[in-house]
């Protein structure tokens, strides 16, 4: 049975006429008869009563071409899911982020990814930068928002989706939020919270590597991981802090974003889009081409003493 033959039979039933079906199937009138027929002794059964007025569909007739419409609808379904997943327009992208970028990102590219592209699902995963490298090498995750600089990439691709300074974070009390601005000379002495080597080595060698530029040791007195601790902390009185401008916008009121005069070339980090470019999928391969789109490396993100989201 073929799905050509099913076609053939519904034309026939809705015509109930040989050479009024033949036409409308391009097709002579004996190939449609003979093509009938086989379709009819392969199943069993008569479709077709054969009346000297023409033709009349049989009880058994009725009952299977109303298969046949299902059989022919879930059959161009098939082919449709198979057009629209070998062009990435249906299946699934997996997509993790590190938390500094759900703050403008990652939220504007799954805006305008899920208007262009509403039959794929989009699975979001959070997790430390370290972590999603892992698993895009791993091939758990098709896609990662990680934070750059990479300092260990060998076989995941990083694309800078956007560049932005450091701000200094400090509790409203303090005596460092009076000051509009601030450089690495002032905080000399401060307690700093900063993030991890394990989780976040890049930024921590960042860090550490922007104070001995400038001839200063540091005071660490915590590392956290995530943003949100980081910020808890600082809120806390513990110490001061370094976050992304891009963050900057969404702190508290007992919390002080200043802008800090030396660090452009120091201190400069972004958010990158990591992958397996020999490996992605059609649909993770549009949400990086996507993503590429709606960002924009060429602007850094900036920070000025009176934003406040």
């Amino acid at each position: 049975m073929e799905l050509r033959q099913l076609r053939q039979a519904l034309v026939l039933a809705e015509t109930l006429n040989f050479h009024r079906a033949a036409e409308q199937l391009n097709m002579t009138q004996p190939p449609l008869s003979t093509s009938i027929k086989k379709l009819e002794e392969e199943l069993g059964v008569q479709l077709f009563e054969r009346l000297s007025t023409g033709l009349r569909l049989t009880a058994t007739g009725e009952e299977v071409l109303r298969n046949a419409r299902s059989a022919l609808f879930y059959a161009e379904e098939m082919r449709r899911a198979a057009r629209e997943g070998d062009a990435g327009e249906s299946g699934q992208v997996r997509v993790g982020f590190v938390g500094s970028a759900a703050y403008k990102l990652l939220p504007a590219i799954i805006q305008s990814y899920r208007e262009r592209y509403p039959r794929v699902d989009l699975v979001l995963e959070e997790g430390a930068g370290t972590q999603l490298l892992r698993r895009v090498e791993e091939r758990e995750l098709d896609v990662a928002l990680v934070r750059c600089p990479i300092l260990h990439s060998d076989a995941v691709q990083v694309h800078t989706l956007q560049r932005e300074a450091m701000v200094l974070v400090v509790r409203h009390d303090s005596p460092l939020a009076e000051r509009a601005s601030l450089s690495l000379a002032d905080l000399a002495d401060q307690p700093f919270i900063i993030s991890p080597p394990d989780r976040s080595p890049s930024m921590h060698a960042l860090f550490l590597h922007a104070f001995e530029e400038s001839g200063i040791q540091p005071r660490i007195v915590q590392q956290a991981a995530h943003l949100t601790t980081i910020l808890g902390l600082v809120e806390s009185g513990l110490g001061i802090s370094l976050i992304p401008a891009s963050a900057a916008r969404y702190i508290g009121p007992t919390i002080r974003a200043i802008a800090l005069t030396d660090l452009s070339h120091k201190l400069t980090s972004g958010i990158g889009l990591a992958c397996l470019p020999d490996r992605l999928t059609a649909t993770a391969r549009n949400f990086r081409e996507h993503a590429l789109q709606a960002a924009s490396p060429s602007q850094a993100v900036t920070w000025h003493a009176d934003e406040r989201a």
